[in-house]
């Protein structure tokens, strides 16, 4: 077989992606349908920096989604190697393909003869899975402390702020190079901090729900068991691993099998963005207890909780989903760093980072394996800072 065009090679590109494309096109079009209706998100397609932003962000989204759950983006294993294929340019016939096989390494072989292309849809499953749950549980952490620490003040506020202060103090590559080296992983550190700061999203649920429940205890309790009781059992799986220092679920009762190096990249992601997160939600916080509607809350006789979590949080959400976007962008470039430096994730892991880091040592002769994770890293934290800048502008509106 001749080798592929560049045309032939877009082509085929884009015809991978047709259930991505599909996907896009029927989200914009019910979205745009019922914009009216669905509050800020409907509001955001009538700003096009925002729609761009969704639209790079939700590509990546749904390549994550139909490849990770049903393998229907990547021609290739991610991991598989085929003897001949090493370094060779886009586009290149595979040799001794079978019968099922793709045919083609369409955007060439890296230093190890694996495909580019199904690497580059590999790595994208795995930033979607860490990035957006790793930000969201900083903000259970930041929302949780945050909010009293604005709201009380006094010395609450002042240890918090100190120790939220002394974790920013470090300079964050330094952080994360010394939470993931092996001598720390070593010692359980990181599964001691999983311990306690995936505890967080439980503590911040039970307040949400008591609070808003108090009066009416024939819904609350019943709610508190059943919801509370999964996330405890969520909770268990997370930091329970067979061969670590926590293993306190037996093996049939352990939902998730998550691998050691991306635990210890995840809890990191959570430690570093947890102090920014407090500080933002504390000042506005601040701010937010002193208007009217949180007075009028007070004279009613609303608990503290009450007026922190539906009083003061749904009117600053304006900003915190801003910062959430802005956010998932800062972990998708510091996962990247990490794979880069070789720092967390497996050595074979199709993450961005690594196979950037893997193109780059024969950048000047084979610039191909590197440029695309690098484009698809720099395309979705493009995207994550247009929707922000959307949601941003619509809020602003509001």
């Amino acid at each position: 077989m001749e080798p592929l065009s560049w045309g032939d090679i877009i082509v085929r590109v884009l015809i991978q992606f047709t259930p991505v494309w599909i996907a896009l096109i029927a989200t914009f079009a019910l979205s745009i349908t019922f914009k009216r209706r669905l509050g800020l998100y409907g509001k955001l397609f009538d700003s096009p920096i925002g729609m761009i932003g969704f639209a790079l962000v939700m590509f990546w989204v749904f390549t994550a989604l139909f490849n990770g759950m049903f393998d229907m983006i990547a021609t290739h294993d991610p991991l598989g190697q085929v003897s001949g294929m090493k370094n060779k340019v886009p586009g290149t016939p595979l040799r001794g393909a079978e019968d099922g096989d793709y045919a083609y390494y369409l955007f060439g072989g890296d230093n190890l003869a694996r495909d580019v292309f199904s690497r580059m849809v590999a790595g994208s499953v795995v930033v979607v899975q860490v990035a957006p749950l790793a930000t969201l549980f900083a903000f259970m952490v930041g929302i949780t402390l945050g909010l009293p620490a604005g709201y009380y003040g006094g010395m609450l506020d002042t240890v918090l702020s100190f120790l939220s202060n002394l974790i920013l103090a470090f300079p964050v590559i330094l952080l994360f190079y010394l939470l993931v080296t092996p001598e720390i992983v070593d010692t359980g550190i990181p599964n001691y901090m999983a311990m306690v700061l995936f505890i967080f999203p439980i503590v911040f649920t039970a307040v949400l729900f008591n609070s808003r429940y108090y009066t009416q205890p024939h819904i609350r309790t019943p709610l508190l068991i059943v919801v509370l009781g999964g996330m405890s059992w969520i909770y268990l799986s997370l930091i329970s691993a067979s061969g670590s220092v926590i293993n306190v679920l037996p093996g049939p009762l352990d939902l998730f099998d998550i691998p050691g190096g991306v635990l210890v990249v995840f809890v990191s992601v959570v430690f570093v963005n947890s102090p920014t997160v407090y500080r933002i939600v504390r000042g506005l916080a601040l701010d937010v207890k002193t208007r009217d509607y949180v007075a009028a809350a007070q004279t009613r006789g609303e608990g503290p909780w009450y007026i922190m979590l539906w009083e003061i949080l749904p009117n600053v959400r304006g900003p915190l989903i801003v910062d959430f976007c802005l956010r998932i962008g800062y972990t998708t470039i510091l996962l990247g760093t990490l794979g880069f430096f070789g720092l967390g994730l497996p050595p074979e892991s199709p993450d961005w980072g690594s196979t950037i880091n893997d193109g780059r040592k024969l950048l000047s002769v084979y610039p191909h394996p590197a440029l695309p994770p690098a484009f698809a890293l720099m395309s979705l934290v493009l995207g994550l800072n247009l929707l922000a800048d959307g949601l941003r502008e619509e809020s602003l509106r509001d």
